[in-house]
């Protein structure tokens, strides 16, 4: 009957729309791999009850690196550093005074066992003062380096170390060993100023090129780019991005975007690839209040800064999940004045248990230096519940790997249970709430066990969400693995 098959042919269109509807749903899950996940942005978060994220803020440790020789003189900033085999490695800006009394940026280098105690090898590459018995790498008319390894599979071995610099425009470096430098070429790589401060470049192995953050603009109701100094009167300090394939062409500078947050001034951005977790980028700006004047008659001006925290999945969006500072100023009152306080590129683990990070502090003052603070690892933010409890519910997952992993945190009364669910939100028979029990301690990554299994593989890449009740305790991150 052609009632009949119509009705057939309806009903079979129907079906496909479900079907297809049910595949979109699915393929909606976020793929997480066995990649660790942090909670400094809410990607992963579906709903939170009585628990909320808190940033923590890095403990003050010793100071790293500090004005010790003439060639030193007038500051130390601007430092990059990393794990270069077993070895920490650091190149930083130093100035020093000529003869006649003109300020001189150079590049040093120094270097650690442990990423806590340096040293300031003697190299004798540059003469200073009619003498090579010093740490410096690079004295040319490019500025304010920053060094990275290049580990782009392609990259020339006389090219394994890789920087960019400044000289009114941006220009890029390149060096066998990360001591004795050359300009890649005689052209600049972007012409679009301003490019004052700190501007950073690495390779990137997640997106397969190199990035590059740079200093720049935002302007008021737009996302501009490629203007002068005078954007000061109509825009904001920002960061701008460019990538490139071969270190040699860059794409247009673009401006990160945060989104509808205040309008801020954000500059020095130290960003990195976090290695522990490699689907975030982490940006460390300078955020700087132009107008404070807290120390009145200081000679370069007013304002004031902090360090901010802000993370990225993409690149170019990045997540103010926190508007607080990372780091403040504090009870060092030489560094309430304007730009005194940067942080400085890197994060190295330096113990089974903590992150190393760096941030130069008085700037413009004979006491200026770069301090050491430090973190637990992936300590940057945590679901974190009181003592009454709360609970987080993330969003649909697909995970590979045999088991659940957690760093944690919890007072001595407090806990942590898991629930794994369907992607409907239903508890899976066997990893319920009521088959998990309760976790306690701080572990820097603990497997979750359900009924004496912590076997998960029979769900790994299946749709799930995971349900974290938490009490008087913080959950940093997870992930899922053998």
């Amino acid at each position: 009957m052609p009632g009949t098959r119509f009705s057939y042919v309806t009903l079979g269109l129907m079906v496909g729309v479900l079907t297809l509807a049910a595949s979109s749903h699915a393929d909606d899950a976020m793929k997480i791999g066995s990649r660790r996940q942090l909670f400094v942005d809410r990607a992963l978060i579906g709903s939170l009850r009585n628990a909320s994220l808190v940033l923590h803020h890095p403990i003050k440790r010793e100071i790293a690196i500090t004005p010790e020789h003439p060639w030193e003189r007038n500051g130390v900033s601007y430092m990059v550093t990393f794990k270069d085999g077993p070895t920490y490695r650091a190149w930083y800006r130093v100035d020093a005074a000529g003869l006649t009394a003109d300020r001189k940026s150079m590049t040093a280098y120094a270097e650690s066992d442990d990423g806590i105690h340096w040293h300031k090898p003697k190299l004798g590459l540059i003469e200073f003062e009619g003498s090579k018995e010093n740490n410096l790498v690079w004295n040319g008319n490019i500025v304010n380096l920053a060094v990275f390894r290049d580990d782009n599979p392609s990259a020339k071995p006389n090219e394994r170390y890789k920087a960019i610099g400044r000289n009114g425009d941006l220009f890029s470096l390149v060096s066998p060993d990360g001591l004795s430098w050359k300009p890649a070429s005689d052209k600049p790589i972007h012409t679009a100023r301003p490019f004052d401060s700190h501007n950073i470049a690495f390779w990137d192995p997640i997106d397969d090129q190199y990035v590059a953050y740079t200093r720049g603009v935002r302007v008021e109701g737009s996302l501009g780019s490629g203007m002068a100094a005078t954007f000061f009167k109509s825009g904001v300090r920002w960061v701008r991005r460019s990538t490139s394939k071969d270190f040699l062409t860059w794409s247009e500078l673009e401006p990160m975007r945060t989104g509808g947050h205040p309008r801020e001034e954000l500059y020095t951005n130290a960003t990195i690839r976090y290695e522990r977790a490699p689907d975030y980028l982490f940006m460390f700006p300078s955020r700087f209040a132009s107008a404070r004047e807290p120390q009145p008659g200081w000679k370069y001006g007013k304002g004031v800064n902090d360090i901010v925290l802000l993370t990225s999945r993409d690149g170019l969006r990045f997540e103010r999940t926190f508007m607080d500072a990372f780091i403040r100023p504090g009870l060092d009152q030489d560094n309430w004045h304007e730009r005194s306080l940067y942080m400085e590129r890197g994060v190295l683990q330096t113990s089974p248990t903590e992150l190393s990070i760096y941030c130069m502090q008085n700037w413009r003052l004979p006491s200026v230096h770069i301090r050491r603070y430090t973190l637990r690892l992936d300590g940057f933010v945590s679901v974190h519940a009181g003592y009454d409890g709360g609970e987080l519910i993330s969003k649909p997952i697909v995970f590979s790997g045999k088991r659940m992993l957690l760093n944690y945190s919890t007072s001595a009364v407090g806990s942590l249970r898991v629930e794994l669910q369907d992607k409907e939100g239903n508890s899976i028979p066997g990893f319920a709430l009521d088959d998990c029990p309760e976790i306690f301690g701080d572990r820097i990554e603990d497997a979750v066990r359900w009924t004496s299994s912590t076997d998960v593989s029979a769900l790994a890449g299946k749709t799930v969400r995971i349900r974290v009740v938490l009490r008087d305790a913080d959950l940093y991150a997870l992930r899922f693995g053998e």
